[in-house]
């Protein structure tokens, strides 16, 4: 179904604030959220947000924090998330770290003991906008197999890359799985088949049904070589956060666990910003004008489709699932009640 985007706006932020988030950190958290509805991503999207209020009443997650930040070095910011809600404390470090990127060039934040990011396009994006690149990383539960092997061992361990651009930043957002987990989720919310090729069973056998996907592995994208990025990723962000690694890590999918997985951003300010910034532009232009070898499917830049979507979201009203949008509803109603 379509909705005005002000309407599902205002009905994940009223949920956050019944449930003990303060103003502005829900409409951070439902910002991340509606985002990534609008921009045709479903998985990352509001079918997350009643784990967040689960985690909140488990004492899982702090809706108040906005995290302890210690600057290590000059361009080293560590921070403790103190089980804050992921993209407010991803905010909040990146708030911090964008001003001296702007004075030496770089400046990095690593962060551990937070909740789920969502996706990382939304940060990556928000930096590029201020004329920054950013580069950032997470990791995840082991969802992901080893190339060859049959047991989720690896996280799905997404990469953001945002680069300063016209008319917008160009933004890549990929997992080093073939997919994520969370549209494993959706398909499985939806009765959907999965593709066969993306997942293994809890057996180590390939499926297509998403439910015992869900117990199972996700395969690496790439093979071999999303394989090895996987595990470079892994080992890069819990050295520099001191988080979790591999199969110790949890709390990214449930309302059991606390969350225990490391995330990094790295803003860099170009020495040459507005050189850089046509340079970028103009190639992305080539790219675009490349010939197609489907006329119907013009060639895109990373982050297009997103962007399209997003822009006819906000011209028409954002697609909810019917179940979804119900259930929204329902935990809306739930929410009253409490604080009745």
């Amino acid at each position: 179904m379509k909705v005005a985007v002000k309407d599902v706006r205002k009905l994940a932020e009223g949920i956050l604030l019944a449930n003990g988030v303060p103003g502005s950190h829900a409409a951070t958290q439902a910002g991340l959220f509606i985002e990534a509805e609008m921009r045709a991503i479903p998985s990352h999207g509001l079918l997350r947000l009643r784990r967040v209020i689960e985690r909140i009443h488990a004492g899982l997650s702090n809706p108040t924090t906005t995290g302890n930040q210690q600057w290590t070095a000059r361009a080293f910011l560590s921070v403790d998330g103190e089980r804050g809600l992921g993209p407010v404390i991803a905010m909040a470090a990146l708030d911090t770290i964008i001003p001296r990127a702007k004075e030496d060039g770089i400046a990095i934040a690593a962060i551990r003991n937070t909740n789920h990011l969502g996706a990382l396009a939304y940060y990556a994006e928000h930096v590029a906008n201020q004329g920054l690149t950013c580069i950032a990383l997470t990791i995840s539960e082991a969802l992901v197999h080893p190339w060859g092997g049959r047991k989720a061992m690896i996280g799905t361990n997404p990469i953001a890359i945002g680069v300063p651009a016209d008319p917008t930043p160009m933004v890549l957002d990929m997992a080093t799985g073939l997919v994520s987990m969370g549209k494993i989720h959706d398909h499985a919310n939806r009765g959907a088949p999965i593709p066969l090729g993306w997942a293994l069973d809890e057996n180590g056998d390939p499926t297509t049904d998403a439910s015992a996907a869900k117990k199972g592995a996700i395969a690496p994208f790439g093979g071999p070589k999303g394989y090895a990025l996987g595990i470079a990723f892994e080992v890069l962000v819990a050295s520099l956060a001191a988080s979790a690694i591999g199969t110790g890590v949890k709390g990214t999918l449930d309302s059991v666990n606390v969350s225990n997985k490391g995330d990094i951003f790295i803003v860099i300010a170009p020495p040459h910003a507005e050189g850089a910034k046509a340079l970028v532009t103009a190639y992305l232009e080539d790219i675009r004008g490349a010939a197609p070898s489907d006329p119907a499917h013009p060639v895109l830049a990373p982050g297009d489709r997103a962007h399209a979507a997003r822009a006819q979201s906000e011209k028409r009203g954002m697609f909810i699932d019917d179940g979804l949008w119900g259930d929204l509803q329902k935990l809306s109603e739930e929410s009253k009640k409490e604080i009745s």
